[in-house]
């Protein structure tokens, strides 16, 4: 039986096959080692919240735990301080392998702009759609004498009249000035010409005669 099995094992083509079996395993448990290294099996860190952070402030805690950071978005929010951070992928709290890159969304520094479009001569109801529809949220009407009733006569920021094209924050006050259909009279229109005459005092005979 020794004998039949070392002849065997001779054979050329078992002996080959017999290596390629044992390189075969070689590389499956040597590949399967490597990727345990290389993905840091069981080993995992905390996503720090970091919300409401600035960047300068938030580095310290990535660097800490062994984390990248990319900065992807900015966007604009009145509840949060400029430049801090509102929003973390993974979120906060998530368990991560060392060295994941954490994806950032910050408050942006300055308000968003839009352009003013031309208002004027358009319906109320058009004009404050167009406005709105620009992001604009707070927009104050108020009438004005005019020919036109709920005409748009044009959009003011703090007193100062708006022209088209010009790039104001989405948070701005505007006012929206519209037509209220009736037609301011002057002043002087109000004084009637009899009222500068003096009146003189009839005589009473005079009087009773008329």
């Amino acid at each position: 039986m020794k004998g039949f099995l070392i002849k065997w094992m001779k054979n050329p083509y078992v002996f080959s096959l017999l290596l390629a079996m044992v390189i075969v395993c070689a590389l499956i448990y040597g590949t399967l080692k490597w990727l345990d290294v290389y993905t840091r099996h069981n080993e995992a860190v905390v996503v720090p919240d970091v919300k409401g952070l600035n960047m300068e402030e938030a580095t310290e805690f990535f660097e800490n735990n062994n984390l990248r950071y990319n900065v992807i978005d900015s966007v604009f929010s009145k509840d949060v301080k400029p430049g801090a951070i509102v929003e973390l992928v993974p979120a906060a709290g998530s368990k991560v392998k060392e060295g994941r890159i954490v994806f950032v969304t910050v408050n942006a520094l300055t308000s968003q702009m839009a352009v003013i479009p031309e208002v004027a001569d358009l319906s109320f109801r058009q004009a404050y759609a167009v406005l709105r529809a620009r992001g604009f949220k707070r927009i104050e009407i108020e009438y004005v004498p005019g020919d036109y009733k709920d005409l748009a006569l044009g959009v003011e920021l703090q007193g100062r009249q708006l022209e088209k094209g010009e790039h104001v924050p989405l948070t701005a006050p505007l006012l929206l000035k519209v037509s209220s259909g009736e037609a301011e009279l002057p002043a002087d229109s109000l004084n009637f010409p009899g009222d500068s005459v003096p009146v003189e005092l009839l005589d009473s005979e005079l009087e009773k005669w008329f």
